[in-house]
């Protein structure tokens, strides 16, 4: 049977079940740690050589804190003398930090058809630069009806007209590709241009 395995008898039958292990449970600690010899590092971070898994114990227990195994493929594996919930708690909140610092970026999309006019775009116009701006990105998608579709290049030419329009302020990311019935180009805030800005 691997390790990790527990055996369950019913009446004459045997039945093998696997143990989840717990996911926090990313480290081995005191007992848990099977290596005959470990590499010592005390609490203040003072590296205290190779000794006996004993020993180790010893002196993590005379602190009163847990012996945490931080380097398992190291030979002998890396111990550590510490407060073990404490190490988990800062961990799951440096997590929680680094979550919160990962920006997501917003998609916005306008559409329009090949016959939209000039009127109308520069509405939409307007609201792509504002949303560009403010950091999103925008997906510009021109629907094709009936026989509008057996003239694309209207479509990318209106494409590309807008994309020099707001050239100021994005940088085209996705060129002008076809999408069944429509059109759809994706431009990105332009970073180095709205740095000199500021």
């Amino acid at each position: 049977m691997g390790r990790g395995d527990c055996a369950i008898e019913e009446g004459s039958r045997i039945t093998r079940t696997r143990e989840i292990p717990d996911e926090r449970a990313k480290y081995r600690l005191n007992q848990q740690i099977r290596a005959p010899q470990v590499r010592l590092i005390d609490a203040d971070g003072t590296h205290r050589g190779v000794m006996s898994l004993s020993e180790a114990l010893a002196i993590a227990h005379e602190r009163g804190l847990d012996l945490v195994e931080v380097s398992p493929a190291a030979d002998p594996p890396v111990t550590r003398v510490m407060d073990y919930g404490k190490f988990l708690y800062q961990e799951a909140k440096r997590e929680r930090e680094s979550r919160k610092a990962q920006k997501t970026i917003e998609v916005k999309e306008i559409r329009m058809r090949p016959k939209t006019t000039d009127h109308h775009r520069s509405f939409k116009i307007r609201d792509a630069r504002r949303w560009l701006e403010e950091g999103m990105k925008v997906k510009v998608r021109i629907r094709f009806r009936g026989r509008e579709i057996t003239y694309p290049e209207i479509a990318i030419e209106q494409l590309r007209e807008i994309a020099q329009e707001l050239s100021d302020v994005a940088v085209v990311e996705q060129e002008p590709d076809r999408e069944g019935h429509t059109m759809l180009m994706v431009l990105a805030p332009d970073r180095k241009k709205s740095t000199t800005k500021g």
